[in-house]
């Protein structure tokens, strides 16, 4: 595995979950304890959660034990954050404080910057100095940005090291892609290089024709530019409304927000980011930490950009030709990650260091809406 770790192929992975009692992380644990993530590389699972819901976290541990999981080497559930993150080589942030009726966007960031400066500071004072984060829990992007702040306020863990999930938008653009196409036999896997720009909400950027294509059985290219020169209407407007809201449309019909879906993008995103890598020529979609002015967006933001990943690394790709349509949406983005941060950056001065690790609340399973976006 390209993962920059001592003795990787038989010391375990420590890996931690916040909100683990939750319905994603009821549907991400198996992915994880089966080796379909890590391969067959030991794991060891740190599970967090609030002291409510520790009975029900608990139960999965039981349950994850009876799976007799072979990579399966212990698991550990706590409601301390720096005993979940201690020495953790990879920390997945599901837990966060979901958006309730009648709550302004404005109190959902400040409730949530206060749970991710909290966790933010625990990774930097215990987790492994080269520690990989995923923010799954929304808003994902600006909460990504407040604990890579905290985290890496020292220097001790790079900025680099964290990403937010884009990569279930990123799915769900291959997946209404390959349903377009569907009487050519087309599948998703065969859908390459979609682009999710920005922000994961409904200002996001799905992008099928910058660089998007189809590989064929023959491993030729096709731009999707080209199968969908005839159907422009559909790829600027309804395949884009249709991903910036799809989280919406599963809530409206299951009654719950994506869970199986938010777990399997998860696993995904780490698999590719941490152990296969990507392809020559293909990207996927993260939201990373822009600290290079990609694209013209401005600096600072996390903000999802497409993403080669090599040795455990991300690097965005650059060279893209943007339209003004584009160039256009990716302003709307980052227009709104700007107005969250600046409502995140001010809760981030007036409370440096008074958080308590009893303000990080669980994703419950009876929340009607888990994550706001997801």
């Amino acid at each position: 595995l390209p993962m920059p770790m001592k003795n990787k192929t038989t010391s375990p992975i420590k890996v931690a979950i916040s909100g683990a009692a939750g319905n994603i992380g009821y549907a991400l644990l198996p992915l994880l304890a089966s080796g379909y993530v890590f391969q067959n590389r030991p794991i060891s699972l740190r599970l967090l959660e609030i002291p409510p819901a520790i009975r029900s976290l608990d139960g999965t541990r039981m349950e994850l034990l009876d799976c007799a999981f072979p990579s399966l080497n212990d698991v550990i559930c706590t409601t301390d954050p720096r005993v979940a993150f201690d020495h953790a080589d990879v920390i997945i942030l599901v837990g966060g404080y979901p958006r309730k009726k009648g709550m302004a966007r404005k109190d959902l960031i400040r409730a949530n910057t206060r749970i991710f400066a909290t966790m933010g500071r625990a990774i930097n004072e215990v987790a492994s100095p080269e520690a990989k984060v995923l923010v799954v829990a929304n808003p994902a992007n600006t909460n990504c940005l407040v604990a890579l702040k905290e985290a890496s306020a020292n220097g001790r863990i790079p900025s680099k090291n964290f990403c937010a999930l884009t990569y279930l938008d990123y799915q769900r653009a291959k997946g209404q892609i390959a349903q377009r196409l569907g009487g050519g036999g087309v599948s998703a896997d065969r859908v390459k290089n979609v682009i999710i720009w920005g922000n994961h909400s409904e200002t996001q950027y799905p992008d099928a024709l910058t660089d998007g294509y189809i590989l064929g059985d023959s491993g030729e290219k096709v731009p999707l530019r080209t199968l969908l020169s005839n159907d422009l209407e559909w790829a600027n407007n309804d395949f884009v409304t249709k991903v910036q809201n799809r989280g919406k449309a599963v809530i409206e019909v299951r009654g719950n927000s994506s869970a199986l879906s938010a777990a399997m993008g998860t696993a995904d995103c780490l698999k590719t980011w941490l152990v296969t890598g990507t392809k020559d020529g293909e990207t996927i979609s993260m939201a990373v930490y822009n600290d290079s002015g990609y694209y013209g967006v401005k600096e600072g933001i996390v903000f999802s950009f497409p993403c080669e990943c090599r040795g455990g690394e991300w690097f965005a790709k650059e060279g893209l030709e943007l339209s003004e349509f584009a160039q256009e949406k990716l302003k709307v983005t980052e227009s709104e990650l700007l107005e969250e941060w600046e409502a995140a950056k001010g809760l981030l001065v007036e409370n440096s260091g008074t958080t308590s690790e009893r303000e990080i609340p669980s994703v419950e399973t009876n929340q009607p809406r888990l994550m706001s976006r997801l």
